[in-house]
């Protein structure tokens, strides 16, 4: 096994990708590489992790047809090259439909999978790192106590023979426990020659990649086994490997956020996306959902039983329990959000409060203001969405409806049960409720009334 340097000294990277195949096991309509891990698709995992690992070109093998593949590929990657594979011969034939990127000329080239979401830009780069020492190859490879199903890294005095598909293997070979894991690396000058001459005189009839390895041995030169931890290397395929990556993932990311600073009160509760940011001394108790796109500042506390996407909190916030932050929520320095209120498209500026039982959407609650229990901002009137504004200091009574578009201005007090349609002056008091009319000893005729008219429904036959 090799213990390479991650550094390439500014060699060029070319990274192909095989996000070919429907994975029908996964029953779904959905293209497999575009089921997502920790919220975001196993593909998009797969090209960030190329361009973490240094790759200047990208090129994506797919299956043809495939728009929605092509449309992320679009998304995450940018100028990344799709190279459709009209038949499946094989993991050497779908690299070779790529065949405009090896003739680039790039100094290195790592051969990856769509659906092998927890490989780290760390790996590919070590991966890649014996091409820089001379070698031609360099496989990706682990060990495991029950090797079924996989291909045999056959090690012979020292230095690596070849690589053979279990199916192709005799008895002493599948005894072997070290098994590849399909990812490789080629050095430019030798791969598009050393693909080029791979047959398919197997048990598939297929064009098999790690028969790279044999016709390199052959040929002299270099190969390096580069090792992985075989949970890092697994493929997904079904809906159980696909909960399997999520659960190692969620692990992995807990722990960073951990050893970052954050506390989590229940780790295995609370369940991040790959891009959620907690900063220092942030608190989270038991059963928190992270969507894509959530940062927190310093010193915050995400309460039980809440689920944030989209959104940004400052330091020392305060959520939930059981809200809901959607995309575009900002919460400022101090603000505080309590249990069953929903934020959407809306600021909270600095010590702002919404406390509970409130739905903010499309608004913007000024610095200090206090938003009572049973607020909400009609937002929405059947086509368009309209915005709410609410200033400094302002005090919104509970069970308010806020008609936007409309404006509360600074230090104005809103009454209880207040319906406002119309702009609040700053400092105003403004009411909007039908008055109170009471008329005494009312109730006793109205229930001997009821009870009359129930007692005559129980005489019918």
């Amino acid at each position: 096994m090799t213990d390479q340097t991650t550094t390439h000294s500014g060699r060029s990277l070319t990274a192909i990708v095989l996000a070919a195949g429907k994975g029908t096991r996964m029953r779904s309509d959905l293209p497999k590489v575009l089921h997502a891990v920790a919220g975001r698709s196993m593909l998009g995992h797969v090209l960030a992790a190329a361009r973490g690992a240094g790759a200047n070109r990208i090129a994506v093998v797919v299956e043809p047809g495939q728009e929605a593949v092509a449309r992320e590929i679009d998304a995450l990657a940018p100028g990344a090259g799709i190279h459709p594979q009209a038949e499946r011969l094989g993991t050497a034939h779908a690299v070779l439909a790529a065949r405009a990127a090896l003739e680039a000329g790039d100094d290195d080239v790592v051969i990856a999978f769509g659906d092998t979401p927890l490989i780290t830009a760390a790996t590919l780069a070590r991966l890649r790192a014996p091409l820089a020492q001379g070698c031609a190859v360099a496989v990706l490879a682990f060990e495991t106590p029950n090797p079924k199903g996989y291909g045999r890294v056959l090690v012979q005095g020292g230095r690596v023979a070849a690589i053979r598909e279990e199916k192709d293997a005799d008895e002493a070979e599948r005894a072997v426990t070290l098994c590849n894991a399909g990812l490789m690396a080629l050095a430019g000058r030798h791969a598009l020659d050393l693909l080029a001459r791979i047959g398919n005189a197997n048990a598939a009839g297929e064009y098999y990649l790690p028969d790279a390895v044999g016709l390199a041995v052959a040929d002299g030169l270099g190969v390096a086994v580069v090792d992985v931890a075989e949970e890092e290397a697994q493929g997904v395929n079904d809906r159980v490997q696909l909960g399997i990556a999520e659960a190692a993932l969620q692990r992995r990311l807990r722990r960073a956020a951990q050893v970052a600073g954050a506390t989590l009160v229940a780790p295995e509760t609370v369940f991040l996306s790959h891009d959620t940011r907690l900063g220092r001394d942030v608190v989270v108790e038991p059963h928190v959902v992270f969507g894509p796109g959530v940062t927190v500042g310093d010193g915050c506390v995400v309460h039980a039983f809440s689920h944030l996407e989209g959104a940004t909190l400052a330091a020392g916030v305060s959520v939930g329990p059981y809200a809901r932050l959607r995309p575009g929520a900002v919460l400022e320095t101090g603000a505080r959000v309590g249990n069953f209120v929903e934020i959407k498209n809306a600021r909270l500026e600095a010590g702002a409060k919404a406390n509970h039982l409130t739905y903010l959407g499309d608004a913007v609650v000024g610095a200090g203001a206090n938003v009572g229990a049973g607020t909400i901002t009609c937002n929405y009137d059947g086509v368009n969405k309209h915005r709410t504004i609410i200033g400094a200091g302002a005090f919104i009574g509970s069970n308010t409806a806020l008609v936007a578009p409309v404006s509360v201005g600074a230090g104005a007090i809103v009454g209880a049960g207040s319906v406002i349609a119309t702009d609040v002056a700053a400092d105003a008091l403004a009411v909007a409720r039908a008055r109170q009319r009471s008329i005494p000893d009312w109730a006793p005729g109205r229930r001997a009334a009821l009870e009359a008219e129930k007692a005559a429904r129980a005489r019918k036959p």
